[in-house]
């Protein structure tokens, strides 16, 4: 039977370049995704896609940088960053967003900070994610 080890607040999660993940991430850290996730991530931290990094999936979290490539809806509760290097399809919900000439974004923006925290309590009761 799987133990839930109660994570600290400041850990951090690291996924190397060249690592492929199909499936859920659910973490109460922050998380850095340099490889590839073809599922969801729930993250109460931030999450930051790094320039190799590919995810498929939803994104919910509490503070996102985007360097790399996302196809699916990202939900922040404070501020989503896309850099430069970014290539973003899908929808996103977030309170503030920043993005730097260059990124490619194909979707629609929804800068509503009511929704944002909706959908992080809604991260918070999903299986797995543990609240503090």
């Amino acid at each position: 039977m799987a133990k839930y080890i109660e994570e600290q607040p400041n850990s951090h999660n690291t996924i190397i370049h060249g690592t492929e993940i199909v499936g859920d991430i659910n973490s109460n850290g922050d998380i850095r995704l340099d490889g590839s996730l073809k599922g969801n991530l729930y993250v109460r931290g931030k999450v930051v896609i790094g320039q190799t990094g590919v995810v498929d999936g939803v994104i919910n979290c509490k503070n996102s940088d985007i360097f790399g490539k996302v196809d699916g809806q990202i939900t922040v509760s404070e501020l989503l960053a896309f850099k430069s290097t970014a290539n973003v399809k899908g929808d996103i919900i977030t309170n503030k967003l920043s993005i730097e000439p260059g990124c490619k974004f194909s979707g629609t923006c929804s800068m509503d900070a009511s929704s944002a925290n909706v959908r992080e309590k809604e991260a918070e009761e999903t299986p797995g994610v543990k609240t503090a």
